[in-house]
C-alpha cells in the first residue's frame, strides 16, 4: 500500500443490482482519500452488480494511485466473477 492513509468500507446484507447505486459514491470517496479496504465479510447475497461495483472502485483507486483490497470475498461472488472470466482481474485478498 502506498504511504496514504487507508480506509476500510464495511458493507453487509445485500450487494444486488438493487442495493449498490447507494453504495458508489462513499466507495468512491474513499478511494480518492487513500488505499481502499473493502470488507465483504459481511455481505448474505451478491449478483453481477457487485461486481461492477469493485471494478467502479477498482478504476478509482486507480486514477487516484492508490490501491484497493478487497477482504471476506463471498463464495458466490468469486464464482461469479470465474464464471464472467474476471476473477483473476479482482484485487487479491489481503
Amino acid at each position: 500500500m502506498s504511504a496514504d492513509v487507508s480506509e476500510v468500507l464495511r458493507l453487509d446484507g445485500a450487494l444486488t443490482m438493487a442495493t449498490v447505486g447507494a453504495h458508489v459514491e462513499a466507495g468512491r470517496a474513499k478511494a480518492a482519500s487513500g488505499d481502499l479496504i473493502v470488507d465483504l465479510s459481511a455481505v448474505g447475497e451478491a449478483d453481477s452488480a457487485a461486481l461492477a461495483l469493485l471494478f467502479d472502485w477498482m478504476r478509482a483507486t486507480r486514477d487516484g494511485k492508490h490501491t484497493l483490497t478487497v477482504t471476506g470475498l463471498p463464495a458466490e461472488l468469486r464464482s461469479l466473477a470465474a464464471l464472467y472470466g474476471v476473477d483473476e482481474l479482482l484485487p487479491a485478498e489481503s
